[in-house]
C-alpha cells in the first residue's frame, strides 16, 4: 500500500492525461488485493476519487465511471489483464484501462450536459 500511494503522490503533478493515475489505482488495488472483501468496489471507488480530484470536483452525469463500469465489464477485466501482462513482464502499462476509463468518463460527462425532463417545481 504504501508503493501504491508513493506512485500516486510522486506522480499527481507530472501525469497530464485525465485518467492515466485512475487507470493505475484501479489495476493496483485489484492486484495487491489489500482487502479480504471489496477490492474491485475500493479499486473503482479510488479511481472514481481520483478522477474527480484531477478535474477539480465531483463531475456530473446521469451515471458515474464505476456504474459504467459495471455495466461493460469485459472491457475492465481486458484492461486489468493486459495491465497484469505487461507487469509480468517488468513493465508498467495501464494504457488500455486509460483509455476504457477516457470512453466512460466522456460518456459521464456528456451525460451531465443533458437535461432531463422537465419537472414542476
Amino acid at each position: 500500500m504504501d508503493a501504491f500511494f508513493s506512485v500516486i503522490h510522486e506522480n499527481w503533478t507530472i501525469v497530464d492525461h485525465p485518467t492515466a493515475l485512475a487507470a493505475f489505482a484501479l489495476w493496483n488495488l485489484n492486484y495487491i488485493h489489500p482487502f479480504i472483501e471489496g477490492n474491485g468496489r475500493t479499486a473503482r471507488a479510488a479511481c472514481y476519487y481520483l478522477i474527480c480530484m484531477k478535474q477539480g470536483k465531483i463531475l456530473g452525469g446521469r451515471k458515474t465511471v464505476p456504474e459504467l463500469i459495471r455495466e461493460n465489464r469485459a472491457p475492465y477485466i481486458a484492461g486489468l489483464q493486459a495491465a497484469d501482462r505487461a507487469y509480468e513482464k517488468g513493465q508498467f502499462d495501464v494504457s488500455e484501462l486509460a483509455s476504457y476509463l477516457e470512453g466512460l468518463l466522456k460518456i459521464q460527462v456528456e451525460e451531465s450536459g443533458k437535461r432531463g425532463p422537465a419537472t414542476a417545481s
